[in-house]
């Protein structure tokens, strides 16, 4: 795979220490990768703090907790799978839920030497309460977006995501 250059999200040389030039520097109000990532940071920022704050749950247990929510008894390989989280962190953060009693966990069914994880009774009440603060969260985010636009961001982002292997795929690197 060639490297192709987004001419919407560089810009020319510019200077670095010693008079060393670099060739181009990325645009960062154009650079869709960056715009999605300081997204995501200062998203994720924000909901870690209030959930810890009000709910004495991290964002990484609350983002388990929601695919937990969808799929009962998910092994914590699905989680990592679908969200895109490394092991460890999932592996932690299921302990911890389960140290706090919000999900149960048991030996899967069809593979015995791999877990499966659930919302207890009081996780799915402590979810019901959290998504409700999700969905103000969101709701506040898209506040100045039309409902065209919004079906337009989701449909984008959701071809954007279906992406990702080729993005992640091997790339002939310039020497």
């Amino acid at each position: 795979m060639k490297i192709a250059k987004s001419t919407a999200a560089v810009k020319g040389a510019q200077p670095q220490v010693d008079g060393a030039m670099v060739k181009w520097t990325l645009d960062l109000e154009r650079y869709v990768p960056a715009l999605l990532v300081f997204l995501a940071n200062k998203i994720t920022n924000g909901a870690s703090n209030l959930y810890r704050k009000n709910f004495g749950v991290g964002v990484i247990e609350w983002r388990c907790m929601g695919l937990i929510a969808i799929e009962p008894w998910a092994s914590p390989n699905r989680i990592c799978q679908v969200i895109g989280l490394d092991k460890a962190a999932v592996s932690r953060s299921i302990r911890s839920l389960e140290k706090k009693a919000l999900v149960e966990v048991r030996s899967s069914s069809q593979r015995a030497r791999f877990l499966e994880v659930a919302l207890t009774e009081t996780g799915c009440r402590l979810y019901d309460r959290m998504i409700q603060v999700a969905f103000e969260r969101e709701g506040r985010l898209l506040a100045d977006i039309t409902p065209q636009e919004r079906e337009a961001l989701i449909s984008m982002l959701n071809r954007m995501h279906q992406r990702i292997p080729t993005v992640n795929g091997p790339i002939d690197i310039p020497r």
